[in-house]
């Protein structure tokens, strides 16, 4: 079973930092590009950073370049995203996802292929 397991959000003050991790099981991980994305009820899901399944060539969003940092262990199955002077709109639910199309049985909205009930919520606020 193809697993994507998110941890290490929570309540932090502007200007905070937070390091999100994602555990890995069930597929071949060193095969596959990995992004960040954040879903804000009401507004949809976002793309926040990829990176390679080699972990070079890491992008970022515009309104996170310079403050987020994403980086993966193929050791450890494992991708991080740490968040620097987070802001208050950086408020969500922050999931780990397979760029399209990702392994089979895993469902793919706007492009990006991740389980139901996944995530991890990020809250900035004073």
């Amino acid at each position: 079973e193809v697993q994507l397991v998110e941890s290490g959000g929570g309540l932090v003050q502007p200007g905070g930092s937070l390091k999100l991790s994602c555990a890995a099981s069930g597929f071949p991980f060193s095969t596959y590009d990995l992004s960040w994305v954040r879903q804000v009820p009401g507004k949809g899901l976002y793309w926040v950073s990829s990176v390679y399944s080699d972990g070079t060539r890491p992008i970022y969003a515009d309104s996170v370049k310079g403050r987020f940092t994403i980086s993966r262990d193929n050791a450890k199955n494992m991708v991080t995203l740490q968040m620097n002077n987070l802001k208050s709109e950086d408020t969500a639910l922050y999931i780990c996802a397979f760029n399209y199309p990702g392994p089979t049985g895993v469902s793919c909205i706007g492009g990006y292929c991740y389980n139901p009930g996944q995530g991890t919520q990020v809250t900035v606020s004073s």
